[in-house]
């Protein structure tokens, strides 16, 4: 019987004052590799990756991070944005980190594929490209569908938090 396969992410947020009231930014990356160039719509992701049985889901999102944005996961409270089944089958879960982060700075990891196919030569491209802070209509049109989902929490979330009169 055939596993299904898992993947955990961190999606980094900032808080954001705009004409509508309080909201977020999201970083979101370009997926790398000549599948993907050329294309933004639904060719952006959450930094994430997938994971077995001897990882936890939060040390995969943690892993990740680190591999694809080459840089360190800042320190704060991890935010649970649960699970999301993409059309692959594969299940997805994702936490939120208020943070700021200078995509300048980011040094993005790389992978090896035959390309073009067939050639026989091997190539190394980016796992992600490039990294943009979005709004959430921004990241709704760039994200894979599968995706989306984890924004439109996030920002409930934030949104219940101002609310609250303790925030």
């Amino acid at each position: 019987m055939a596993r299904s396969r898992r993947s955990a992410g961190l999606l980094l947020f900032r808080v954001a004052e705009g004409t509508g009231g309080r909201d977020v930014e999201v970083l979101i990356g370009h997926m790398g590799g000549p599948f993907w160039a050329g294309r933004e719509a639904a060719a952006w992701s959450v930094p994430k990756g997938e994971y077995g049985p001897e990882e936890s889901a939060e040390e995969a999102a943690r892993r990740e991070f680190v591999e694809e944005l080459g840089v360190p996961v800042p320190p704060g409270e991890w935010i649970a944005l649960g699970e999301s089944r993409q059309r692959s089958g594969k299940r997805v879960s994702v936490w939120a980190l208020e943070a700021e982060l200078d995509v300048a700075s980011v040094v993005p990891g790389t992978f090896t594929m035959e390309w073009p196919r067939g050639s026989g030569v091997q190539q190394e491209f980016p796992e992600m490209d490039r990294f943009a802070w979005c709004t959430p209509e921004q990241a709704a049109e760039r994200l894979i569908a599968g995706q989306r989902v984890f924004v439109d929490r996030l920002r409930t979330q934030v949104r219940r938090r101002a609310a609250s009169p303790q925030a």
